[in-house]
């Protein structure tokens, strides 16, 4: 099977500095046989997407529901791929590696919405006047490597009557935002939580132009939690006994951020305080938004993104949308 390595997933790794695969916490192991043992596997090193889970973890809320939960990082591997597999029962990845995966026939289904808009968007300093997708012609791109830059940059100039092809596309690899902006890039892809939080925490203003502003069928779910359907069709109970605690722990994470990005910090001391608690108080009201309850999917989120990757050239099928995601295991 092979998985399309995001854009997003890249802005992830320098957000967060990814490291290789390691355990990062884990459950009570000295809890009774009746706990039944449970691992996750987060996109990337601990950040504020995350926090619901750790928050459901350092609370008990895993251990209420019956579980011994391990959060692990991962490595090479995403972890779409090896939840699909698996090796893991629960994983967090995005909804455009879900639906490549259900085009490939691979058996991933997204829980949850983590949140509830997209976040995402392109960021230039203030000093590079770009103020619209417009502006993006005859301006540096930094690109990450991923297939879907350039169609959504594509996209959102068409909106403005302008072509993708008067932007240059320079590879940045991990470079993350502020060093690449110092070396001759006007503009990059990020996520407002971190990089536009960090930017106003150091002062540098920038200009933000959000993917979902110009595009409904860009307002995408990134991030998701997934499982596979063995878990859903086998292990039904745990899947709702998994979802229960973990709504619990972004629910706390909405009504508490301060206090949540304490958890946070305390299972990822390297992060940096200030930003984790800025970066929580602003995501915080964004998990659940306008959305009945945190973590509800709406198919029409599902059916439009899906048209636009095929229409994009970035699937070679239409989506089965009902099979790529559920509702059915968030609490009432």
């Amino acid at each position: 099977m092979v998985f399309i390595c995001t854009s997003l997933m890249m802005l992830f790794l320098v957000m967060a500095g990814c490291s290789g695969a390691k355990q990062v916490t884990e459950g009570e192991k000295e809890s009774s046989n009746e706990l039944i043992d449970v691992k996750m596997m987060i996109d990337w090193t601990p950040n504020t997407n995350h926090t619901g889970i750790f928050v459901a973890l350092e609370n008990g809320f895993y251990k209420k529901h019956g579980l011994n939960v391990t959060i692990i990082n991962p490595g090479d591997i995403p972890p779409e791929q090896v939840v699909a597999a698996g090796t893991v029962e629960f994983g967090i990845g995005n909804q455009e590696n879900v639906t490549q995966a259900r085009i490939q026939d691979v058996p991933l289904v997204s829980l949850a919405a983590i949140i509830q808009h997209n976040t995402s968007g392109f960021a230039a300093p203030a000093s590079k006047n770009i103020k619209s997708p417009k502006d993006f012609a005859g301006k540096v791109y930094g690109s990450y490597g991923g297939e879907p830059e350039r169609a959504i940059i594509k996209t959102l100039m068409e909106e403005e009557g302008a072509d993708v092809e008067q932007v240059k596309f320079v590879n940045v690899g991990t470079t993350e935002f502020f060093a690449a902006v110092e070396k001759d890039i006007d503009f990059l892809w990020v996520f407002y939580a971190w990089t536009g939080i960090e930017a106003e925490l150091r002062n540098e203003p920038i200009d933000m132009i959000y993917v979902n502003e110009f595009s409904d069928k860009l307002d995408y779910y990134t991030p998701v939690i997934v499982t596979n359907e063995q878990m859903i069709n086998e292990q039904a109970d745990v899947v709702k006994a998994f979802m229960a605690a973990t709504s619990e722990g972004y629910e706390f994470a909405i009504d508490n951020p301060e206090e949540a990005a304490k958890v946070l910090l305390k299972a990822a001391p390297e992060l940096d305080e200030e930003l984790v608690i800025a970066s929580q108080k602003w995501l915080s009201p964004r998990y659940k938004e306008d959305a009945p309850r945190w973590g509800e999917q709406r198919r029409e989120v599902w059916q439009l993104y899906g048209e636009w990757m095929y229409d994009n050239g970035l699937i070679e099928k239409q989506l089965e949308v009902d099979q790529a995601y559920t509702n059915e295991f968030l609490p009432k």
